[in-house]
């Protein structure tokens, strides 16, 4: 049967991933290594990801009759070579006229690679094992990356080049929509009836994806958002704060960073509809809101008012691509969202560092580095009506 990934349920703080193997019981240093990420509050996605690939590094080692603690850099580079062409370890591909296609796509293969090379450093540093792995990777290797108290050490001496790298093509400009996409998407979900005086269609999905592009927030973080959240109404500012919390379907915000984000007269009216909407939703069924239920949850499907899964939000983006059809780009997702909220700060004049923390990242180069080419895209800012789409779009005074 061999390894396997198994989905585990785990209570209140949503589902984790393990790596099972031929007895049917947990691979020890796999677990060990995947408790460690839980402890220090990696995502559930990036536990998924090292998951799926120890589970093929295993698969691999086995296929190879290898044991885990130091098969060495060679039988890396087989993995890599298993990984894209399928061949076995104990195969030399041969010379051929018209190259093979790969079997996975090369981001993916960088995730696998990562996983492999980011549990050879924690056993090395932790229990002295798989040396010559721990010292194969993208980036300089760092004795004590799992020791946090010596981490000042890391910069003292200089450490030679990783001897495996792998190639990774730029992926130009982020993907965004424009502002005419961004309109037919959200009247692709609800449309006020001006005669009826009247949301027709999903407002709770209009809302969604309104808050995503107006925010910049990543669709966990916006299903993560309970009322509590929401500062409206008050005669102040209105605003919405990103808090750190769990989510039954494993959402989180991203670093567990606090983050407060200003948002525009329109969205605060558009919120307001919908939370008349689910009050009176939830009192036919018997129901009361308050302030702890996640804003986005189950409307029409079972169990009624349950926090909504992100499956539901990507079925709602394959009927809004099947609906629009050429008036929005092909296989879009939410994330395009975030990027387009970037772009069009900076396109109206919206200082790097504030379109930094509006968006939650850790450094304002992580900012300059994805959203860079903008300013330099002169043609954009005149040809497109940036400026108009982000007003009323408010910021902290900075």
């Amino acid at each position: 049967m061999g390894t396997r990934v198994q989905a585990v349920e785990v209570g209140d703080d949503g589902r984790t991933w393990t790596v099972l193997g031929d007895d049917h019981r947990c691979v020890g240093p796999i677990e060990e290594f995947l408790e460690y990420h839980r402890v220090i509050g990696s995502s559930p996605n990036t536990v998924r990801s090292y998951a799926k690939g120890l589970q093929l590094w295993w698969a691999f080692l086995a296929e190879a009759g290898l044991s885990w603690e130091d098969p060495g850099v060679e039988m890396l580079r087989g993995f890599l070579t298993w990984l894209t062409s399928g061949l076995a370890p104990s195969v030399s591909p041969l010379q051929r006229a018209d190259p093979v296609t790969p079997k996975v796509a090369e981001a993916t293969v960088s995730a696998r690679l990562a996983a492999v090379v980011s549990f050879y450093r924690y056993h090395h540093d932790l229990h002295g094992r798989g040396r010559l792995i721990a010292l194969a990777s993208t980036g300089p290797a760092r004795r004590g990356r799992y020791q946090p108290m010596l981490a000042h050490l890391d910069g003292r001496r200089r450490r030679p080049a990783a001897p495996l790298r792998l190639h990774r093509p730029s992926s130009g400009p982020p993907p965004l929509f424009t502002p005419a996409q961004v309109r037919a998407i959200l009247d692709g979900c609800a449309t006020f009836d001006t005669t009826l005086g009247e949301w027709r269609g999903s407002l709770r999905d209009r809302l969604l994806f309104a808050t995503l592009v107006e925010t910049g927030m990543r669709l966990g973080e916006a299903l993560c958002l309970t009322h509590a959240d929401w500062r409206v109404g008050r005669g102040e500012t209105p605003f919405v704060e990103v808090v750190p919390k769990a989510h039954p379907h494993g959402q989180r915000v991203k670093g567990g960073r606090h983050r407060r984000i200003y948002v525009s007269d329109s969205l605060e009216r558009l919120y307001s509809d919908y939370l008349w909407t689910l009050v009176n939703a939830a009192e036919e069924a018997g129901r009361v809101v308050d302030d702890s239920w996640f804003v986005f949850v189950n409307l029409a499907r079972e169990p009624r008012f349950a926090p909504m899964r992100p499956e539901t939000v990507y079925a709602t983006v394959r009927r809004l691509r099947r609906d629009l059809g050429d008036a929005v780009p092909t296989g879009w997702s939410p994330h395009w969202a975030r990027h387009t909220h970037a772009t069009a700060l900076l396109l109206a004049g919206v200082p790097e560092h504030v379109v930094s923390r509006r968006l939650g990242h850790a450094d304002v180069q992580t900012t300059m580095d994805l959203y860079g080419w903008v300013t330099e895209d002169a043609e954009m800012r005149a040809a497109a009506e940036w400026r108009r789409f982000a007003e009323g779009w408010r910021l902290p005074d900075d």
